[in-house]
């Protein structure tokens, strides 16, 4: 912004504000008393303001309470705001006011002083659109910056995150099916256990996500319920009963999202459930890609002295002074977004608990942790999907020799020899460093053809009668619908 100043006045007396800002006197007073941190107010939630600001414009011209060429002037300016053309004049922080005011009196003034210099009147005249009778007309920060901190985390669910989760849910599904046939040890407690496929290990990966996906899905109502309409408190003081039923109405068109009227307006203002929901369900998948980028980065671990399963993508040197070294960095990359995730979600998990009375002060803190949540997941997940799923391969050899060597598979002798013999079988071989068989054979538990058969790992992948009980419907915890008391 320039040197040269120009005055505006405000409820509060007079404010000095650079002559080339489009803001205000209510915006300069926030730059001057709320210099924390360098985190602005993310865009997503501005622009959401100023979708919201357009389609309140022309509603209450449509119901008679703002003159059509205002209306369709602060429409206009609202489209450039929330298009990004103006960003730069957003400049508040996120450590501001718990309600967001501030930053929805910038988006009045910037729209009101676009307005005004086109109807040939000066930055800061108020004339003839002023930031509260006109932009904010029918609103109250209580209600439409909650209603813009929903649409600014649908859209980013919509149009950023579940494609990408898709995109990574699919390769693993795909990659699930390439390696059905590839036989290895199972492990638990980091220890062996009994074979699977690797095409199984990955389907769980790809299961797992896709309930955190089912989760996030299921938040989606929740979040196109919003405050507008409830004002100051929740009672719809100074709007028109029709008003937020018609901006939703003109939103969802306009956007293509799900949104409607909360059911309880005093609930919508004093607590922020449906996006604590959001952040607990992307938690959740972050603790799948965790499991899942710990593993993966496990088996592809050495590539001669660790287990050596996989071989991961060689994107780029890993190391400054060891030549050749290569690193599972995105495996890295993504359990450090998931370590983020969480924290962001303990945040917002604490921010939304400390509504008190008819209003939550803690807005802008929930809504930049869950953005930022969805925007940094999103890009690790893809990022994920590109550069370590697509190219990892499985180095089939070293999968078969810990397979053979392993003593779990006298699981499968149990049985028919009981568990004391089957362990000494195990005993017996870890002591003489032998495989199984030639245990089992030296031990003479078994004759030799009924020995191989028994330890073949193709034949331990599934229960012994091949069928999955069916599971029941009747238990009363299955039930979906409360019953009378």
């Amino acid at each position: 912004m320039s040197e040269a100043w120009r005055e505006e006045r405000d409820s509060l007396g007079v404010v000095r504000v650079a002559a080339d800002a489009l803001w205000g006197a209510q915006t300069q007073r926030s730059l001057q008393y709320f210099a924390i941190g360098s985190e602005i107010m993310p865009m997503e939630l501005i622009h959401a303001l100023a979708e919201i600001k357009g389609a309140a414009a022309l509603v209450n011209a449509e119901l008679g309470l703002l003159p059509p060429e205002l209306a369709a002037a602060i429409a206009k300016a609202a489209a450039e705001v929330a298009a990004g053309r103006w960003d730069a004049h957003f400049p508040l922080r996120i450590w501001q006011t718990g309600s967001g005011t501030q930053s929805n009196m910038n988006v009045n003034e910037v729209i009101a002083n676009l307005v005004n210099e086109r109807f040939g009147t000066p930055r800061g005249s108020k004339r003839p659109v002023h930031p509260n009778d006109h932009v904010n007309l029918g609103q109250s920060s209580n209600d439409v910056f909650p209603t813009a901190m929903h649409l600014a985390v649908l859209r980013r669910l919509h149009e950023h995150f579940l494609p990408r989760l898709e995109g990574l849910c699919a390769g693993l599904e795909a990659r699930a099916s390439e390696f059905a046939g590839i036989l290895k040890i199972g492990r638990t407690h980091l220890m062996d256990a009994v074979p699977l496929t690797l095409g199984q290990e990955f389907s769980a990966y790809a299961h797992q996500l896709r309930q955190g996906e089912e989760a996030l899905r299921a938040s989606i109502p929740g979040l196109s319920a919003v405050a507008l309409g409830g004002t100051a408190v929740g009672t719809g003081l100074n709007t028109h009963p029709d008003f937020a039923r018609l901006v939703c109405a003109r939103l969802e068109q306009d956007t293509g999202l799900p949104l409607r009227p909360a059911e309880n307006p005093f609930a919508a203002l004093a607590g922020h459930e449906a996006l604590a929901t959001v952040s607990a369900a992307l938690r959740n998948l972050a603790m799948s890609a965790m499991k899942m980028a710990n593993d993966i980065r496990w088996m592809g671990s050495g590539p001669r002295a660790g287990l050596g399963e996989l071989a991961l993508p060689e994107n780029e040197p890993g190391s400054s002074i060891m030549p050749g070294k290569v690193n599972p960095t995105q495996a890295e990359a993504l359990t450090m977004v998931c370590v983020q995730v969480f924290g962001n979600d303990a945040a917002v998990a604490f921010a939304a608990s400390q509504g008190q009375f008819e209003l939550n002060v803690f807005k802008p803190v929930i809504v930049s942790n869950v953005l930022r949540s969805l925007q940094l997941l999103g890009d690790a997940l893809d990022s994920f999907a590109h550069h370590c799923l697509e190219g990892l391969q499985p180095r089939r050899e070293v999968l078969d020799r810990h397979l053979h060597r392993s003593l779990m598979l006298v699981t499968a002798l149990a049985p028919r020899l009981g568990y004391e013999k089957a362990a000494a079988v195990a005993q017996y071989a870890h002591q003489h460093d032998l495989d199984l068989q030639s245990a089992v054979l030296a031990l003479g538990y078994l004759e030799p053809d009924e020995a191989r058969e028994l330890l073949q790992p193709e034949r331990m992948l599934e229960p012994a009668s091949g069928e999955i009980p069916e599971k029941s419907e009747s238990h009363p915890l299955l039930a979906t619908k409360r019953k009378p008391s």
